[in-house]
């Protein structure tokens, strides 16, 4: 699995001797994401001398992508905006990186490993599917985003689409202007690199060289596009829908045992409650152009016949989660309390046996009582079938095949994402 990461600048991390199995040069890779059990990463690396490899295998579906520079692929040339896909299992040709050239590389569903073949022709893996796939994106046009949801503005460059599971790398680019006030989630994960422009949104500022990877569910967005528009390479494992929330909160609380607001406190004494908010977190920051940007998104929608919140700076108004609270105690309060059942007393006055003689065990298992508070359709009533039993049951945020009918499975709440220190805005905006 992979953490996530966002929001990161690439300029924050450190260099490491790039992991290029069979290859003669000098290269050095940041890290920008890794997962540590089947060794798929995400790399900006660059190129100290002429590099090179001859043909061989990768143990990885394996991308290349040309910041700055020239790839020469098998007598193919490929400079700034060149991509190159090599499937895990497929013998690929031999690959010439030109000195100072800058990449990213992408490595998915296995590691850095790489087996030399004579050529082109030597066997394919049994399992292996797809072709390498070489492509100057700077040639290609730019077609508007095909999702229905978002306002006008978002254009997209496929370079690849794998046919059987759906995972697909592409450029994608907002307009200046384009904005989002709501929140989204996917089934999928999502990763990016900034390769031009400056965009706000809950997690920070999007510009040159800021990547994040963002597992499935993990709610993003309340989106503005500044001067210049904003682009980024971007991938996901699989289709990607999208899903909006609005006046989303985030409550939690307890009781401190021995601490409070006047600090450590061993004497005994009753224990002292406690509350957070993303309300309360927030320190709102948008400027004017940002609020105008978000008030436009949230004309289009209303344009379209969508009921959507009007937009306010975060953290501003009354805390939308003490709405939410008083909402459900007033459905409450109507059944008459106790979920309905006429104002049930915990008052353990009335006779109460304990008696073992009828067979009761302290061996069975504790009951869960249920209080119907109505917050709405409950999250784990729309939990993917297999999601607390699969072979993914360890990982809450690795997405799962969604199709058109299906239920839509809640946001999930990623509380403490990865951020380096010039990056990264916390404030409870979008938690």
């Amino acid at each position: 699995m992979r953490p996530h990461v966002e929001l990161i600048q690439e300029d924050d991390y450190v260099w490491h001797a790039a992991e290029l199995p069979g290859g003669e040069g000098r290269a050095s890779e940041r890290r920008l994401s890794v997962d540590e059990e089947d060794g798929s990463s995400s790399l900006r690396i660059d190129f100290h001398t002429d590099w090179g490899r001859g043909p061989g295998i990768h143990h990885a579906n394996t991308e290349y992508y040309v910041l700055e520079g020239e790839i020469d692929y098998g007598g193919r040339k490929i400079g700034k905006g060149g991509y190159l896909y090599a499937p895990k299992g497929v013998p690929n040709d031999y690959v010439r990186i030109a000195e100072g050239t800058k990449i990213l590389h992408y490595r998915e569903y296995g590691d850095a490993g790489f087996d030399a073949v004579d050529s082109v022709a030597a066997p394919r893996w049994s399992d292996a599917r797809e072709d390498v796939i070489v492509i100057d994106s700077e040639a290609m046009k730019w077609d508007a985003v095909p999702n229905p949801g978002p306002m006008p503005g978002l254009f997209i460059k496929y370079l690849h689409v794998d046919p059987t599971t759906g995972f697909y790398t592409r450029l994608v680019h907002a307009q200046e202007g384009w904005a989002d006030h709501r929140l989204a989630h996917h089934p999928c994960y999502e990763e990016a690199y900034t390769t031009q422009g400056h965009m706000e949104y809950n997690f920070g500022t999007l510009d040159l060289g800021t990547y994040f990877f963002r597992p499935a569910r993990v709610k993003h967005g309340h989106f503005t596009t500044m001067e210049g528009g904003a682009t980024w390479l971007l991938r996901s494992d699989g289709e990607l829908a999208n899903w909006y929330t609005q006046n989303e909160w985030v409550r939690w609380g307890g009781e401190g045992v021995n601490y409070g607001p006047e600090g450590l406190d061993e004497s005994p004494h009753p224990a002292v409650p406690w509350a957070h908010s993303t309300h309360d977190m927030a320190e709102p920051w948008r400027t004017d152009e940002d609020m105008r940007q978000l008030t436009a998104s949230w004309q289009f929608q209303k344009d379209q016949g969508q009921h959507d919140a009007p937009v306010a700076h975060h953290g501003s108004g009354v805390d939308k989660s003490a709405i939410a609270i008083a909402k459900a105690l007033d459905a409450y309060n109507l059944q008459g309390g106790h979920g309905g059942h006429g104002g049930h007393e915990h008052s353990h006055d009335h006779d109460h046996d304990h008696s073992h003689d009828d067979g009761h065990s302290h061996d069975a298992e504790p009951t869960r009582e249920v209080i119907n508070l109505d917050w709405g359709w409950a999250g784990k009533a729309t939990e993917h079938a297999d999601e607390r039993t699969d072979g993914n049951a360890h990982n809450w945020g690795v997405g799962r095949p969604w199709q058109k009918g299906d239920p839509i499975p809640a946001p999930i709440l990623s509380s403490m994402p990865v951020r380096s220190r010039s990056r990264g805005r916390w404030d409870g905006d979008g938690m």
